[in-house]
């Protein structure tokens, strides 16, 4: 089986990078440089035309979208668990999942370039102020969830790397995240693991050249 990612720095195709490590995957990571607008090539558009990342070419088929390729990676690597056995167990495990992607990731990116949310002059600090009011909303949300746990089921799983990247997103916005105790211990957790080391180490390497080339 080829596996090839398709890989952005600080971009959510940290999640398949970190669960594809974790199963013990062997993959080919094709890092995109979007200031250089790589992907809105015509070659990468055909892979995917809604120009963003991740995309995992399983044997020359692209699938997108990080939930679809979670349930992927958990189907094909079942001994790392990464979704629940147990049938309730595993949906309420994907609509966690789509919680990060389609419940949290919105607003980040709202903070991150308010412009293509309203294109309003003098419109930025309004939308990210909503923004962060309502990513906080979602932190509160996952900090319940942890209380008193380590991962946000019985072992860790895909959605702990989904959540990860959404509270580490957030972690870059200099925005006071002191008041959501129980993510940031989750957050210091996976920081620990291996997987996670291995991509931010990957992730140094990638910008570094990237700097070099600018």
């Amino acid at each position: 089986m080829q596996l090839i990612l398709y890989y952005a720095p600080n971009a959510c195709s940290l999640v398949p990078y970190v669960t594809l490590t974790e199963v013990g995957a062997s993959f080919e990571v094709r890092p995109l440089n979007f200031r250089k607008s790589q992907h809105i090539t015509p070659e990468y558009l055909h892979l995917n035309p809604k120009h963003k990342v991740p995309v995992l070419v399983i044997d020359g088929t692209p699938l997108t979208e990080n939930v679809a390729i979670q349930i992927w990676i958990a189907r094909n690597f079942p001994a790392a668990k990464l979704l629940p056995t147990d049938p309730m167990q595993e949906l309420q495990a994907i609509s966690l999942l789509a919680w990060c992607a389609s419940g949290i990731h919105p607003f980040l990116s709202r903070i991150n370039s308010p412009v293509r949310v309203c294109d309003l002059s003098g419109a930025e600090e309004s939308v990210r102020r909503l923004a962060v009011q309502q990513l906080f909303e979602n932190y509160k949300i996952a900090d319940d969830m942890l209380a008193n746990r380590e991962w946000f089921f019985e072992h860790f799983a895909a959605i702990d790397a989904h959540f990860f990247w959404c509270f580490r997103r957030g972690t870059q916005f200099n925005l006071d995240l002191s008041q959501f105790k129980n993510c940031l211990g989750h957050f210091e957790r996976m920081t620990r693991r291996p997987s996670v080391q291995k991509l931010l180490a990957y992730e140094e390497e990638v910008q570094t050249a990237f700097a070099r080339a600018a």
